[in-house]
């Protein structure tokens, strides 16, 4: 991939473990973008990068609790946010679920790819149309629909 991305990365609690794995296994893709995290994340993902000797910028921003998962929404209603990766524990209530919903929908409304699991993740880091200078994906269009 020949273009630096910014890639926010986002794991509820339970998922942690999972997202820290993951990230990982593609350090060596993930090392050459740029990481915008919530805060908590951020810092297990520097620590797994430095005791592996792996050299990424990453900005943490705060624990998702804290307003971090809308700084990141933020982010991606200012096209600042690339592709995002966020792991969410469908199996635990969560105390900030309004934020998650609206980081999920930022995502939807403004384009921006955003997986939930590791395999969606996968594919999308790996997609080829990161370099295809032609590709531009279509800008979302809401019509209403007239069903008559």
């Amino acid at each position: 991939m020949n273009k630096k991305l910014t890639i926010a990365l986002v794991a509820h609690d339970q998922r942690k473990a999972d997202m820290v794995e993951w990230a990982v296994f593609n350090a060596a893709t993930l090392s050459k973008h740029v990481l915008v995290c919530t805060g908590t994340t951020g810092g297990l993902i520097k620590n797994a990068f430095e005791g592996k000797g792996v050299n990424a910028e990453i900005i943490c921003m705060n624990s998702g609790p804290l307003g971090g998962d809308a700084e990141i929404a933020a982010m991606v209603v200012r096209h600042e946010i690339s592709l995002a990766i966020f792991l969410i524990d469908d199996l635990n209530a969560q105390p900030h679920e309004a934020d998650i919903q609206m980081l999920l929908r930022q995502c939807r409304i403004h384009n921006v790819p955003i997986a939930c699991n590791r395999y969606s993740a996968d594919l999308m880091i790996t997609s080829s149309l990161w370099d295809n200078e032609e590709y531009l994906p279509k800008v979302p269009q809401y019509i209403k629909f007239n069903r008559e």
